[in-house]
């Protein structure tokens, strides 16, 4: 009894033929348009000559993506490799800074100036302020 329904909806309307004709048509063209890009059909015609300006700005920008990665790729390398310096020459500096220390070490004072007959003062150094008046 389905079967008898559907074969009179088809035969009713002609308005129903015409959407049935037209969904079978765009079948064919949704086919024919994924064969012609396999084919490579759609590159012939004007549709690709009257867009090859878009064509061309699309590839510019797929090509400016690409070489925009490559450049951050090689600004990470360069910051990665400033960032050790940094680090060594941090290094350096704390290693000359306690050198200087051990060095300037009081009683390593002391023994240098012994040399040159100076002692360290026992009394312990005062600061004097003076107060100024303000008028």
């Amino acid at each position: 009894m389905s079967d008898n329904e559907y074969i009179e909806k088809q035969d009713a309307p002609e308005t129903n033929k015409g959407t049935a004709s037209k969904k079978t048509a765009s079948k064919k063209v949704k086919a024919s348009a994924f064969s012609q890009i396999l084919n490579g059909e759609f590159l012939t015609r004007d549709f690709v000559l009257d867009n090859l300006n878009y064509i061309f700005f699309i590839f510019l920008l797929l090509i400016l993506l690409v070489s925009k990665g490559y450049y951050g790729k090689q600004v990470l390398t360069e910051i990665n490799e400033n960032q050790q310096l940094l680090d060594q020459n941090t290094a350096e500096y704390i290693e000359a800074k306690t050198d200087l220390e051990i060095l300037t070490r009081r009683f390593k004072l002391v023994e240098k100036l012994q040399k040159r007959n100076l002692v360290e003062s026992q009394k312990a150094t005062k600061i004097i302020r003076l107060k100024k008046n303000k008028k």
